[in-house]
């Protein structure tokens, strides 16, 4: 029976065996029943005297090696933990370089926390197939084959004292790899929007895939998310129009309507970090199943907005793909690493919030969410606490109860703060029993926040009143945006008069 040597057996060190006998194997797992002809090199922080303090510390400015391997291998497996824990500026100013077969500048150069999949130098539990962040560890599973040679360093760039690195690395060996191998690479960038120009992600030159970005976008102004209507325009060996072209920022990342259940983490793709308050999205794609191929040069691009049109959006990213060597010069890592500051937070003074009111409300048609409002530009800064109370799926006539708390008995100027758009609907409020005007009117051809509307003077009770919003009906423009009745409620402010 005719034999043939499958590229397993090369990478693995599987056995030969006959054509039949591989098709009757089909398993993610059929692999480990081969016997390997590698070996394992172990590469760890283990205390050389024996003892317990199986870690490194690493002092401002120091680099450390992990793996300096002579010889043909592949890195399987690296496990690191840190402490102090969660240190924002160690995660984002400790950079992780490798190096392949005695080359002068690297072929990965990221920060510890953008390598291992999460950006703005946080800490996420998320799992993915080659990286994941698993309870206090960070690994990677990402194949990095070489020939001749292997250093992997870190080097402490922070002004932090890293008291405790411990690592684990798995390389297995082999006495050669075949030449057509690619190698892994990796690298960070960062780069300020600026109108009409899209984000540059990788400008990749030799033969070789793409396969996965960790971008981590967040205005530096504001909280919006509209950046996230921008495409990935893919231009391979020198195209002037780019071979893919896709349909918004959280598409390409297989999620939609802006990541709109918030964080997750699939196989292949996932969101680690969805912060509305602040605008800060951090989210990786792993091309495994669908690597992008190509044999001269790789430009990867992504727009910022429907037409490159967000200012003062900060975008730092790493990218992962697989080429021959040599590689094209890297930029240089940025001078500033650190994540920008979230932008505070509106609060308007004395503002009972809706989305507070949760809890406690109901409804007598439809259904009552908490809303985000981070998604809409340019607005977004101007709902207190960056949220709303969101009444959905509603009709004519239905009522919403909410309990409105009075510090003392007494007569209050009741001011209400809603959202208008395009398909909501218009509401009277009571308290009590007793009717207010004016009626809010939903209507608005953009998503908006109201301001203070005043219903005027109002006698309330020492504690509960309720207060019930009925939708009465709504503008003729709104009438063919949706099925049902939409509200949005911001919150009330009391203010007492006597």
């Amino acid at each position: 029976m005719r034999l043939r040597h499958s590229i397993l057996s090369v990478l693995g060190g599987l056995a030969l065996m006959s054509e039949s006998a591989t098709a009757q194997l089909r398993g993610s797992l059929d692999g480990l029943v081969f016997p390997r002809s590698s070996r394992i090199a172990h590469y760890s922080s283990l205390d050389s005297l024996g003892k317990n303090d199986d870690f490194r510390r690493i002092a401002p400015g120091q680099t450390v090696t992990l793996v300096d391997h002579t010889g043909a291998g592949i890195v399987r497996r690296w496990w690191i933990t840190i402490a102090p824990r969660n240190n924002v500026a160690l995660q984002r100013r400790v950079i992780v370089r490798c190096y392949w077969d005695d080359e002068t500048t690297p072929s990965v150069e990221v920060p510890v926390s953008d390598f291992f999949g999460v950006g703005f130098g946080e800490w996420r539990d998320y799992i993915s197939l080659p990286s994941n962040m698993t309870s206090g560890g960070y690994n990677s599973y990402w194949p990095m084959p070489f020939r001749r040679r292997a250093r992997i360093t870190v080097e402490n760039t922070s002004d932090v004292v890293l008291d405790r690195f411990y690592y684990n690395v798995e390389v297995e060996t082999y006495p050669q790899l075949p030449d057509s191998l690619l190698y892994f690479h990796a690298q960070f960038r960062r780069a300020e929007t600026r109108p009409g120009q899209p984000v540059l992600l990788l400008d990749a030159s030799g033969r070789g895939h793409y396969v996965g970005t960790v971008p981590s976008m967040q205005p530096r102004r504001g909280r919006g998310m509209w950046y996230l209507e921008g495409n990935e325009r893919v231009f391979i060996d020198g195209e002037t129009t780019p071979s893919v072209i896709g349909t918004g920022t959280e598409d390409y990342f297989s999620s939609g309507w802006y990541f709109d259940t918030g964080p997750y983490s699939a196989p292949y793709h996932g969101a680690t970090i969805k912060d509305s308050l602040s605008g800060r999205v951090s989210a990786y794609r792993w091309h495994i199943e669908d690597p992008i191929p190509f044999t001269r040069s790789l430009r990867f691009t992504i727009e910022h907005g429907g037409t490159n049109d967000t200012r003062d959006v900060d975008y730092t990213s790493m990218t992962v793909w697989y080429q021959t060597h040599p590689h094209a010069p890297f930029p240089p890592l940025p001078n500033d690493l650190m994540p920008v500051v979230p932008a505070a937070l509106l609060r308007i003074p004395g503002m009972i919030e809706a989305e507070a009111l949760l809890a406690t409300a109901s409804v007598s048609a439809g259904e009552l969410r908490l809303q985000d409002m981070g998604g809409f530009e340019p607005d977004s800064g101007r709902w207190s606490g960056g949220a709303q109370l969101w009444w959905v799926l509603s009709r004519a006539g239905a009522r919403m109860t909410l309990e409105l708390r009075a510090p003392a008995a007494g007569t209050y100027e009741l001011v209400g703060y809603f959202t208008r758009a395009q398909d909501y609907g218009d509401v009277r409020l009571s308290v009590n029993g007793r009717a207010l005007s004016p009626i809010v009117r939903g209507y608005s051809p953009t998503v908006e926040p109201t301001g203070p509307i005043s219903f005027g003077r109002v006698p309330l009770r020492a504690g509960g009143n309720t207060l019930t919003l009925e939708l009465v009906g709504k503008d003729a423009r709104a009438q063919g945006y949706s099925d049902g009745y939409l509200v949005g409620i911001d919150g009330f402010i009391l203010r007492k008069v006597q």
